[in-house]
């Protein structure tokens, strides 16, 4: 889980993988363990399953992980799809996903109880991604809360560790600047298969619109690192921005 003796730091938004905890958890763990982990948390993760909307809001219920219940933020999610009609109320999208669920045992180690608004995003054009960024900004001022926004993503799949390293790295310095544009069409130019670009940069879009100041690389590896294997790997990044 890094170092949980050091002082946290207050983050509006953070990217953190989705991998078995093996292979991804050291870089998950590294970001979770550096920040405040506050009581309203969206969680935006990619849509690997093609069930649901575009973008598959859950509004009500309960999440039953083997650490506890964590209940959905019922308030902020229906403004959330009042506020934008790009956001749909649906459980399809959550069923079999996996990429939203990975994040949840890293924020109950570190706080007892919060609530979340899961947003499961298809792929989607960065007009969708900016539309959706607004409506997550103006449902947070109506209902009067802060929240962190996480982005679950891995970064490029299924290349060699030294290709998906230089691939990562053209699409993290696109986190570090905190530029959602250049992101979004650095991973489409390189043909980066980062599975959570429209989740990232709907953050990084966020984040800028609530103050965000910088973004910090945190941790880096492959699978590759973890099984030896360095032929055909997935690459994992953590970031804060605050």
């Amino acid at each position: 889980m890094g170092d949980l003796t050091k002082a946290k730091q207050k983050a509006i938004g953070v990217v953190s993988p989705h991998a078995g905890f093996m292979y991804s958890g050291d870089v998950a763990g590294a970001v979770y363990s550096r920040i405040e982990i506050p009581e309203t948390i969206i969680i935006l993760g990619p849509n690997h399953t093609g069930h649901g909307e575009n973008v598959s809001v859950m509004t009500e219920g309960i999440w039953s992980m083997p650490m506890g219940d964590i209940a959905i933020d019922t308030e902020l999610a229906k403004a959330l799809c009042e506020e934008t009609s790009l956001a749909r109320p649906n459980t399809a999208a959550h069923q079999f996903e996996h990429s939203i669920e990975t994040q949840l045992p890293f924020l109950q180690y570190l706080r007892a109880t919060f609530r979340i608004v899961p947003i499961c995003l298809k792929k989607v054009d960065f007009s969708t991604c900016q539309k959706l960024s607004e409506g997550i900004v103006r449902a947070l001022k109506r209902t009067n809360k802060s929240a962190l926004i996480i982005a679950s993503s891995d970064m490029n799949h299924f290349e060699s560790h030294n290709a998906a390293k230089e691939k990562d790295k053209k699409a993290i310095a696109k986190i570090e600047d905190r530029d959602a544009l250049g992101l979004f069409n650095t991973v489409r130019q390189e043909q980066i298969s980062m599975c959570g670009v429209n989740p990232t940069t709907v953050m990084l879009l966020c984040s800028e619109k609530l103050g965000a100041k910088q973004a910090e690389l945190i941790e880096y590896k492959t699978s590759g690192e973890v099984n030896g294997d360095k032929n055909r790997v997935v690459g994992y990044a953590g970031v804060i921005v605050s």
